[in-house]
Protein backbone atom coordinates (compact mmCIF):
# COMPACT_ATOMS: atom_id res chain seq x y z
CA UNK A 1 0.00 0.00 0.00
CA UNK A 2 1.02 3.79 -0.72
CA UNK A 3 -0.35 6.54 0.93
CA UNK A 4 -0.86 10.40 -0.61
CA UNK A 5 -1.73 13.18 0.63
CA UNK A 6 -4.01 14.67 -1.82
CA UNK A 7 -6.09 18.11 -2.26
CA UNK A 8 -9.46 18.64 -4.21
CA UNK A 9 -9.80 21.75 -5.93
CA UNK A 10 -11.58 23.48 -2.88
CA UNK A 11 -8.04 23.13 -0.97
CA UNK A 12 -9.40 20.39 0.75
CA UNK A 13 -6.86 17.94 2.58
CA UNK A 14 -7.24 14.69 3.09
CA UNK A 15 -5.54 10.95 2.76
CA UNK A 16 -5.83 8.28 0.18
CA UNK A 17 -4.45 4.95 -0.07
CA UNK A 18 -3.40 2.85 -2.83
CA UNK A 19 -2.39 -0.34 -3.82
CA UNK A 20 0.51 0.98 -5.87
CA UNK A 21 1.72 4.27 -7.17
CA UNK A 22 0.03 3.72 -10.56
CA UNK A 23 -3.58 2.70 -9.05
CA UNK A 24 -4.20 6.68 -7.74
CA UNK A 25 -3.89 7.66 -11.89
CA UNK A 26 -6.03 4.78 -12.73
CA UNK A 27 -8.85 5.47 -10.17
CA UNK A 28 -9.02 9.26 -11.18
CA UNK A 29 -9.16 8.38 -14.47
CA UNK A 30 -12.10 5.82 -13.88
CA UNK A 31 -13.65 8.92 -11.51
CA UNK A 32 -13.39 6.86 -8.40
CA UNK A 33 -11.27 9.48 -6.66
CA UNK A 34 -13.03 12.55 -4.68
CA UNK A 35 -12.95 14.93 -1.72
CA UNK A 36 -14.45 12.88 1.06
CA UNK A 37 -15.37 16.80 2.43
CA UNK A 38 -17.06 18.08 -0.52
CA UNK A 39 -17.48 15.29 -3.24
CA UNK A 40 -15.33 17.27 -5.84
CA UNK A 41 -14.18 14.74 -8.35
CA UNK A 42 -11.19 17.43 -9.25
CA UNK A 43 -8.00 15.83 -6.99
CA UNK A 44 -4.44 15.76 -7.31
CA UNK A 45 -1.81 14.67 -5.10
CA UNK A 46 -0.55 17.57 -2.54
CA UNK A 47 3.54 17.77 -1.98
CA UNK A 48 4.88 14.99 0.48
CA UNK A 49 8.40 14.22 2.24
CA UNK A 50 10.43 12.05 0.09
CA UNK A 51 11.77 9.10 1.84
CA UNK A 52 15.50 9.87 2.22
CA UNK A 53 17.70 7.37 3.77
CA UNK A 54 20.69 8.46 5.56
CA UNK A 55 23.85 8.77 4.50
CA UNK A 56 26.47 5.70 4.11
CA UNK A 57 25.51 1.73 3.26
CA UNK A 58 22.60 1.69 5.09
CA UNK A 59 23.33 -1.66 5.38
CA UNK A 60 22.27 -3.58 8.98
CA UNK A 61 19.80 -0.19 9.83
CA UNK A 62 16.50 -0.52 10.03
CA UNK A 63 14.22 1.51 8.35
CA UNK A 64 12.96 5.03 10.06
CA UNK A 65 9.37 4.36 10.71
CA UNK A 66 9.03 8.11 9.67
CA UNK A 67 10.43 7.35 6.35
CA UNK A 68 6.99 7.66 4.21
CA UNK A 69 5.50 9.84 6.81
CA UNK A 70 3.42 13.02 4.47
CA UNK A 71 4.61 16.90 4.83
CA UNK A 72 1.30 17.61 6.61
CA UNK A 73 2.02 15.39 9.73
CA UNK A 74 5.29 17.13 10.52
CA UNK A 75 6.98 20.50 10.08
CA UNK A 76 7.96 21.39 6.62
CA UNK A 77 11.35 21.11 6.29
CA UNK A 78 13.17 24.97 5.21
CA UNK A 79 13.92 23.78 1.66
CA UNK A 80 10.34 22.49 0.98
CA UNK A 81 8.84 25.34 2.42
CA UNK A 82 11.36 27.84 0.41
CA UNK A 83 10.13 25.91 -2.34
CA UNK A 84 6.58 26.25 -2.03
CA UNK A 85 6.84 29.82 -1.17
CA UNK A 86 8.44 30.35 -4.56
CA UNK A 87 6.04 28.44 -6.03
CA UNK A 88 2.97 30.36 -4.79
CA UNK A 89 4.60 33.58 -5.44
CA UNK A 90 4.95 32.30 -9.03
CA UNK A 91 1.58 31.50 -9.39
CA UNK A 92 0.25 34.24 -7.65
CA UNK A 93 2.34 36.83 -10.45
CA UNK A 94 0.93 34.34 -13.43
CA UNK A 95 -3.07 34.70 -11.93
CA UNK A 96 -2.66 38.81 -11.55
CA UNK A 97 -2.71 39.31 -15.68
CA UNK A 98 -5.19 35.88 -15.80
CA UNK A 99 -9.13 36.04 -16.12
CA UNK A 100 -10.95 33.84 -13.56
CA UNK A 101 -13.28 31.65 -15.93
CA UNK A 102 -14.68 29.08 -13.26
CA UNK A 103 -16.12 25.73 -14.72
CA UNK A 104 -16.25 27.19 -18.27
CA UNK A 105 -12.43 26.71 -18.53
CA UNK A 106 -12.36 24.25 -21.27
CA UNK A 107 -14.89 26.01 -23.36
CA UNK A 108 -13.03 29.27 -23.13
CA UNK A 109 -10.00 27.36 -23.68
CA UNK A 110 -11.36 25.79 -26.81
CA UNK A 111 -13.13 29.13 -28.67
CA UNK A 112 -9.67 30.82 -28.05
CA UNK A 113 -7.66 28.23 -29.53
CA UNK A 114 -10.72 27.60 -32.71
CA UNK A 115 -10.05 31.85 -33.51
CA UNK A 116 -13.85 32.17 -32.25
CA UNK A 117 -12.44 34.61 -29.10
CA UNK A 118 -9.71 37.05 -28.83
CA UNK A 119 -6.91 35.20 -27.24
CA UNK A 120 -6.08 35.96 -23.63
CA UNK A 121 -4.77 34.22 -20.12
CA UNK A 122 -7.12 32.47 -18.50
CA UNK A 123 -7.35 30.09 -15.47
CA UNK A 124 -10.33 28.05 -13.53
CA UNK A 125 -11.54 24.72 -13.20
CA UNK A 126 -11.53 21.61 -15.93
CA UNK A 127 -12.09 17.94 -15.28
CA UNK A 128 -9.29 15.22 -15.71
CA UNK A 129 -11.29 14.49 -19.00
CA UNK A 130 -11.86 17.98 -20.01
CA UNK A 131 -7.89 18.37 -19.91
CA UNK A 132 -6.89 15.36 -21.26
CA UNK A 133 -9.55 16.32 -24.54
CA UNK A 134 -7.97 19.92 -24.49
CA UNK A 135 -4.79 18.26 -24.95
CA UNK A 136 -5.43 15.50 -27.91
CA UNK A 137 -7.11 18.64 -29.80
CA UNK A 138 -3.79 20.67 -29.32
CA UNK A 139 -4.39 23.40 -26.69
CA UNK A 140 -2.17 23.45 -24.25
CA UNK A 141 -3.04 23.63 -20.77
CA UNK A 142 -1.16 23.32 -17.39
CA UNK A 143 -2.70 22.42 -13.62
CA UNK A 144 -1.70 25.47 -10.91
CA UNK A 145 0.67 23.70 -8.61
CA UNK A 146 -1.80 24.75 -5.71
CA UNK A 147 -5.09 25.58 -5.38
CA UNK A 148 -6.62 28.84 -5.69
CA UNK A 149 -9.89 30.44 -4.42
CA UNK A 150 -12.67 31.27 -6.38
CA UNK A 151 -13.03 35.24 -6.14
CA UNK A 152 -16.36 34.92 -4.85
CA UNK A 153 -15.53 33.22 -2.07
CA UNK A 154 -12.51 35.25 -1.20
CA UNK A 155 -13.11 38.39 1.63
Amino acid sequence: MIVFDLCCSKGHLFEGWFGSSGEFGSQQARGLVSCPECGSPEVSKAPMAPAVPAKGSGQGKAPREDAATPVSNREIPPEVEKAMRALAKAQKKALADSKYVGDGFAEESRAMHYGEKEVEAIHGKATVKEAKDLLEEGIQVAPLPFPIAEPDELN
